[in-house]
């Protein structure tokens, strides 16, 4: 498929102007330069689920490309809106702290680069189509948590204005003391992981991944599991075992070493590659559940699926990205 080269492409920009980088400055810098290529629509989010909102009436009023400047839950609420298997475009301008769908597609971290990098893409006009995951009735692109990894991000995300200015260091104290509060302690909800060969693994916390890394830490890759790909077709990721106080430590530093992956830790079950995986809560207590970073509530139990080719980007972000499948 490509995008329309004869005429000007019609193009909605939907902004969060409350991401971790988003300035008057750079949305207007991005909003002039796709006006001067595009028909051109911009949005505001004022409040969460409006960036779905947006997406789902550009989708429906035959729009052929949705740009997102924010982070990856302004991204996850425009995929959420353009729904799995739209013949409608995704381009992730870095607005957020984390960026990381953006960077999985090879996308520069400098607005400007990036900006350079989507008029190109609109000129060239060729898409291809990557993976995305669902969980419940819940799309998302990258990563998926239950258990302690979104008791993190669900106290993050209570403290926005700290999460704006401290990035991942706010997000690493958060952990510990989200550990050191209730998960050391032993005070936290078990769960059981099944996979679609029948494999279960109990444990405290879950993670699942449709690209890779996990995430980042700043500039540095957090690899979790070697098996996801945003072209693979299926599921990947781990299941912690143990959250003794030596357990997370050992872990984290695991995380940060170049060249290592999480899952390779004795204390870590790896996922095999699957197409469905579905999490439980083991007692009577929910288990909280986020997606690409974002916490979206408590649940008895998570039931994921890979969706193959349901999101289309355009070619040249794909084919930049390093490390991927092809």
């Amino acid at each position: 498929m490509q995008l329309s080269a004869a005429d000007r492409p019609a193009v909605l920009l939907i902004v969060n102007p409350h991401a971790a980088s988003v300035t008057r400055e750079r949305r207007e810098l991005v909003a002039a330069a796709l006006a001067r290529r595009t028909a051109l629509e911009v949005a505001s989010t004022e409040y969460a689920g409006q960036g779905r909102e947006f997406a789902a009436g550009a989708a429906r009023a035959g729009q052929q490309l949705i740009v997102t400047l924010g982070g990856d839950g302004t991204v996850n609420e425009a995929v959420n809106g353009i729904g799995a298997g739209s013949r409608v475009a995704l381009f992730p301008l870095p607005g957020g702290s984390a960026n990381v769908l953006a960077r999985m597609l090879g996308i520069p971290g400098e607005l400007v680069d990036a900006t350079g990098m989507l008029l190109g893409a609109l000129r060239d006009g060729r898409l291809r189509s990557v993976d995305l995951a669902a969980v419940n009735d819940r799309l998302f692109t990258f990563c998926s948590g239950v258990g302690f990894d979104a008791a993190v991000v669900e106290r993050v995300d209570a403290r926005p204005a700290a999460k704006r200015r401290f990035g991942p260091w706010f997000f690493a104290a958060t952990a510990a003391s989200t550990f050191l509060r209730g998960y050391a302690r032993g005070h936290v909800p078990r769960l059981a992981l099944v996979a679609a060969d029948g494999e279960r693994i109990p444990g405290l916390t879950a993670i699942i991944q449709n690209g890779r890394p996990y995430t980042y830490f700043g500039s540095r890759p957090v690899d979790l599991s070697r098996h996801a790909g945003l072209e693979s077709g299926s599921l990947a990721g781990a299941v912690l075992t143990d959250v003794s106080p030596l357990a997370l430590p050992a872990i984290a530093r695991r995380a940060l070493s170049f060249g290592r992956a999480i899952a390779e830790d004795p204390r870590v079950a790896e996922i095999a590659p699957s197409a469905q995986v579905t999490i439980s809560a083991e007692g009577e207590e929910r288990l909280p559940l986020h997606v690409d970073g974002d916490f979206i509530g408590r649940v008895r139990e998570a039931r994921y699926a890979v969706l193959p080719r349901a999101l289309r980007v355009p070619l040249a972000l794909y084919s930049a990205a390093p490390g991927v499948t092809r």
